[in-house]
Order: C-alpha cells, then structure tokens, then sequence
C-alpha cells in the first residue's frame, strides 16, 4: 500500500546494503623523451623514464552477508592482485576489503570487507520464481555521481549472448543502468535481491532502457564457496553441443527452432554414461525449458557437482527422459604444456594440449588440438595479437594436433611463417616474416 505512493519504504530497506567499490592500481608508464611520431614508431613508448601513476575504477556491490560479504562483478576488480580495494559504505565510511573469490568467467567476485561488524545486507530470491513484467529496482553508482535508485520492469527472463557471463543467462530489465551501475542489486518489492546489474545494450554508451542482471540462482553458488572455502566447480556434460537452427530443426522435423543439440558425445563423461547421442536434442532439465546450450550450461551450474538431473531428450521424433549425474571434467595434468619461445611467431607462449578440464576451464567446446594459455608481455606472440584461449591449427601448412608437432614445426627457421588460429568460431589466418 505504500508503494502507491512512494518508493521511499523500499528504499530505505535495500539502500544501506548497496556499496560503492573503488579499486586503485599502481601502474608503471614509461615517460619518452621523444614526443615527434618519426622516433616513436621506432622507438615505441617503452623507451623513456619509468614513472607510477594512479589508476581508479569505480563500481558497485551488494553486501549479502551480515559478517560484510560483498558481491560484485569480476569485471570490476579485474587487474587488481597488487590493488587496493575500498568499500564505500551508504553511511559514508570507506574500509578496506580483500577478494575472496573472483571468477572471470561468470564475472562475478567476492568481496569481504575488513571490519567486525554487522551490516545491512540483502536476501536472495529465487530468480526462477521472477516473471516477466515484475516490478523491479536497481541500486548502483552510475558515472560516479552517488548512489541512484532506478525503476522498471523485468522485461523478459533467460536473454543469452549478450554480456561478459560464460553462463549468459540474464534477467533483462528497463531499470535505467549505467556504467557504474556493475555490481550493483537488482531487487524486488519485497526488498530481495533478483540479480547482480552486469550489462547493457547501448548505442550512446548510456541506458537505452536494455540492461542485464546475472540471476540469483547463478550468484548462490558463488557465495556459498566463498563461505565454505570449497573451490567453486562446474559440472561438465561430456558433450558438444550447437544452438538448434531452421536447418537442423527442419532435418530431424522438430516442431521449434529451439533446444541444444548434440553434435558429438565423448568417449568418457556424463553423457555417455547417461546414454546421450549425437543428434539428440536436449529440450529440458528437470522442470525448465533449454531454449539453447547457454541455458543447459546456467542449469546445470545451478544444480552444482554431484547432483543428478533428468534431461527431456528428443530422440527420433520422440521425446524421452535421461537421468545424467553432474560431474566436474576430468582433471588438467600441469605437465602437459610449454613455454615457447625463440624467433617464431609463438615466442612468449605457454601452450598445453587440450584436455576435458581445460577445455572447461576456458571456455572451449574442442577436445582436439593445442591451445595458448598464457602470454608474456613484450613477446613477439603479444605484438601479433595472440590470446590466451586461442587454439593453434596449422604451422606452415602442417596441421597441429600435439606439443610435439609444433615444436617440431617452430623449429625448423623460416623466412615465411603461415599461421591458422581459432579463435571461437573463426579461423584466422596470419602471415610473419621471418
């Protein structure tokens, strides 16, 4: 009843849990003494004085724990291993904290702040229970101005594709968010947090009124290995999935463009211990529709390792249930990998040769091939452009499929290098003098 005339009320019970995290770094600039563009494109601007300079980043969190656990995107506080990370509270106190647990991948992070104290902090709602058209609010620190309270609506649940989340999974809402605004809570009239503000679709760089919250279910696990100490694990199907499109969908005469289709099962793993097969189309899990492969990827990191599901499969025409267990992907052995370096185009590398684990761990669907992990600054794999995550297919012409193989292509000297990467669902293709 009082919402009819204000949103003061739910303001007041959700406000003080809101925080502002500022993240400063200490970066090293060199200072060149040439400032004519003739000797810095021989130069570049490494030549010159080292000096420090200050960097600041600014976002928002939302504290989730009475004991000062703060929870934040990962894109927030990415960088800051050597930074100094500040909460500003909504009473205007500033107190250190430190990163509990951060995941790329997810971008999501906890944060837990440095005093013995309790704070006002917010519930989780169960985001499966969030309808399209609830009314929502979003409480962050957009361009820096403070803390803004914005309202709208949930204007449509399970948006995939469109953030930094590997689960990209959202709740999309027209609650202005800005940048600033990262971090920040998305809540409900019952003063429940729904999800964590993480993205928005802007042609200005300013909200257009299509902003994105990572779900509750998604943030609960986080939370929860933070608390508990237990690494955070994803459980790993076993399988290679693709979206279902007209094509396929009009070859195995499905009904609707929708669901995750299996387009190959490895020799070990879930799904072929549930019995899954190539051309399967996984169209639920337990109670939920799979409207595609991010969607099975959400659920089944909402369920966690060692739990079991059961998988609505069509097969043939016909639909059947599949009970699969949710294991984590075989473990990476360290030793298979290498550091590259020499006069060759992955100079600076440290490259590894795909396993289950691995794959999982960065976010690829292969199992095949030798993939690029790391990269040294300064190193000529740097100048080209390579990243971390980037799979190596040919060298010259000959295809690359073990560490063996590309250390012997890279060790015969070229005047010409001919390199294929893959680089998600492109293969690029470069040229390098020798």
């Amino acid at each position: 009843a009082e919402l009819k005339l204000s949103y003061a009320p739910l303001v007041k019970q959700t406000a003080p849990a809101v925080v502002n995290v500022y993240v400063t770094r200490r970066v090293k600039r060199f200072v060149s003494p040439f400032n004519d563009p003739f000797f810095r494109q021989f130069f570049g601007d490494d030549l010159g004085v080292p000096r420090e300079r200050l960097e600041n980043s600014l976002g928002s969190g939302v504290i989730v724990s009475a004991d000062g656990l703060v929870v934040t995107n990962a894109h927030v506080i990415k960088g800051s291993g050597e930074a100094e990370i500040r909460i500003a509270l909504a009473d205007k106190r500033e107190i250190d904290a430190k990163v509990i647990l951060m995941d790329e991948r997810a971008d999501l992070a906890v944060l837990k702040i440095d005093a013995k104290e309790s704070f006002p902090h917010l519930d989780m709602v169960d985001s499966d229970t969030v309808e399209v058209g609830d009314i929502v609010m979003a409480i962050g620190n957009p361009f820096g101005v403070g803390q803004t309270v914005t309202t709208g609506i949930v204007s449509a649940l399970a948006r995939t594709a469109v953030g930094n989340s590997d689960t990209q999974y959202f709740i999309q809402t027209d609650a202005a968010i800005n940048p600033g605004n990262s971090g920040g809570a998305l809540v409900d009239m019952a003063g429940r947090l729904v999800g964590i503000n993480t993205a928005i679709f802007s042609r200005s760089g300013g909200s257009q009124g299509v902003g994105f919250a990572i779900p509750a279910n998604m943030v609960k696990p986080f939370v929860e290995s933070a608390v508990t100490g237990r690494a955070l694990k994803r459980p790993w199907l076993g399988a290679k999935l693709e979206p279902v499109t007209r094509e396929i969908a009009d070859a195995l005469g499905l009904p609707r463009v929708t669901g995750a289709f299996v387009a190959k099962v490895y020799d070990e793993g879930p799904a072929k211990d549930a019995g899954l097969q190539e051309k399967d189309v996984i169209t639920g899990i337990d109670a939920h529709e799979v409207e595609d492969p991010r969607a099975l990827t959400y659920r089944m990191g909402t369920l966690g390792v060692g739990a079991s599901a059961k998988l609505r499969v069509l097969r043939g025409g016909a639909e059947q249930t599949v009970d699969i267990a949710l294991a984590e992907a075989p473990s990476f052995d360290q030793t298979a990998q290498r550091e590259l370096s020499g006069a060759h185009p992955f100079d600076g590398t440290r490259v590894a040769l795909l396993s289950p684990a691995l794959a999982e761990e960065i976010g690829l669907d292969d199992l095949a091939g030798v993939v690029i992990t790391a990269i040294r600054s300064g190193s000529i794999a740097q100048g080209l452009g390579l990243r971390p995550g980037d799979v190596i297919v040919r060298v010259g012409g000959n295809r690359i499929d073990s560490l063996d193989e590309l250390s012997g292509a890279i060790d015969q000297p070229r005047s010409l290098w001919r390199v294929e990467i893959r680089r998600g669902n492109r293969i690029l293709k470069l040229v390098v003098p020798g």
